[in-house]
């Protein structure tokens, strides 16, 4: 009885297109796991410091590329604007992706005043070279992911994951530092090009046109504007960390975040990414999205949570063996940092399902106000230490999934009923 549910549970779709993006994840985690354990015993908390910083930056520079919120309108948008709608986002890509370009070369000499390390301005600099290259397969990945061919997207993942893994330990043993990283991330992202583009027919337009960008600005802004606050609920505790407590403290709590969330949120992520196109599929059929959204996330609390309750478990034992002594005075917070995952399937869903029906501004609202809540636990916890930090982290996730429950399902819920009521009144 309990084989055939889970058989019920683990099938369709939506699992297909999970399928394809966890193999690849799984693929990223095996490569990653020599990197991981090469850096962790050829970088300093210094070096790790420097690694988070250039993360943080790239982070909130790629959501001002509207990445997010142009796919997002690609794979939303109906069939007769599709053509109209993916010209004008690749000139949009380009007008922003340079600009990004140039302003973070220039962030990379105040950003150094900043952390008082001339260090980081050069990797800075070259790790901005990715921007200039999105354009060229942006609009075909997403094209891609709207027709629910997600095996392509993750071969790109697993192919630039197992390129960028090597190129990474090999410049790590030679001894390069920083520039590891900063170099594996720039040599790799042609393969999005050359996949995306050999397995889509769509071509960029021989004229410039910003034909119904007003359209593409307001959905995308919506959804730019949760990605930036996301970026920053997601980044704030590094930036005030790596401010009040220093490089090295940094360093430490940045491992322990990246070993401890990063197989759960990947697998988390994993799950998200299938879940947009498979709700914007069936977007104006107000029972079946229900029902998709719900059934979805079933399946994704059936895969994640064990993970995440094995891995904090197993904490203890896996960091001194995998990572080296050095790194256990991280275990207590990289298990708490594991705990804060358990909410986040819940957040991302519905986060996706308000997208699928135009709803991206109740997101938005909602998102700021995490946000804001979040920075104050962490000015309030930096005071007592990075465990605290994470403690916070926790702390503002739980009640954060609380808020988004009552909050979101109330509002998804209304959303639904009233287009429900307006269907049956046609």
């Amino acid at each position: 009885m309990l084989i055939n549910k889970l058989k019920r549970i683990l099938s369709g779709q939506f699992i297909r297109n999970v399928g394809w993006l966890g193999a690849a994840e799984l693929a990223n985690r095996v490569f990653r796991l020599g990197t991981t354990v090469t850096l962790a015993r050829m970088f300093s908390p210094q070096d790790y410091g420097l690694v988070a910083i250039i993360y943080t930056v790239l982070d909130f520079a790629n959501v001002f590329t509207f990445r997010g919120g142009l796919a997002a309108k690609i794979i939303q948008v109906d069939e007769k604007d599709l053509k109209t709608i993916c010209d004008t986002s690749y000139w949009l890509n380009w007008i922003l992706c340079v600009s990004i370009f140039i302003f973070q070369c220039i962030a990379a000499f105040p950003l150094a005043h900043f952390y008082d390390n001339q260090l980081i301005i050069l990797p800075l600099c070259t790790s901005a070279l990715v921007y200039l290259m999105m354009p060229l397969y942006m609009v075909h990945s997403a094209i891609i992911e709207r027709e629910n061919r997600l095996k392509i997207t993750a071969l790109c993942n697993a192919t630039q994951s197992l390129l960028s893994n090597i190129i990474t330990i090999i410049l790590a043993l030679l001894g390069m530092g920083v520039w590891a990283v900063v170099w594996a991330m720039v040599l790799t992202t042609p393969v999005w090009i050359v996949i995306n583009q050999m397995n889509q027919s769509w071509r960029a337009p021989k004229s410039f046109t910003l034909e119904n960008f007003r359209e593409i600005i307001s959905f995308g802004g919506n959804v730019v504007g949760v990605g930036l606050l996301n970026r920053l609920r997601s980044n704030i505790d590094y930036l005030i960390i790596g401010s009040f407590l220093g490089i090295d403290a940094l360093g430490v709590y940045y491992f322990a975040f990246n070993a401890g969330l990063g197989i759960s949120l990947n697998v988390i992520n994993v799950f998200s990414s299938a879940l947009f196109p498979y709700l914007c599929e069936v977007r104006d059929d107000i029972h079946k999205i229900r029902q998709r959204f719900f059934s979805s996330l079933q399946k994704t609390f059936v895969i994640v949570v064990p993970l995440i309750l094995t891995q904090t478990l197993l904490a203890p034992f896996y960091v001194p063996i995998i990572f080296g002594q050095k790194w256990v005075s991280a275990i207590p917070i990289l298990m708490i940092i594991c705990l804060s995952a358990l909410p986040l399937p819940f957040y991302f869903a519905v986060y996706y399902l308000l997208n699928a029906i135009d709803k991206t501004r109740i997101s938005l609202y909602i998102s700021f106000i995490s946000t804001t809540i979040f920075t104050i636990f962490v000015l309030v916890a930096v005071k007592w230490g990075i465990l605290w930090v994470a403690i916070s982290v926790l702390m503002h996730r739980i009640m954060e999934s609380i808020i988004q429950f009552l909050i979101l399902n109330y509002y998804s819920s209304k959303i639904l009923y009233n287009n429900n009521k307006k269907m049956n009144s046609n």
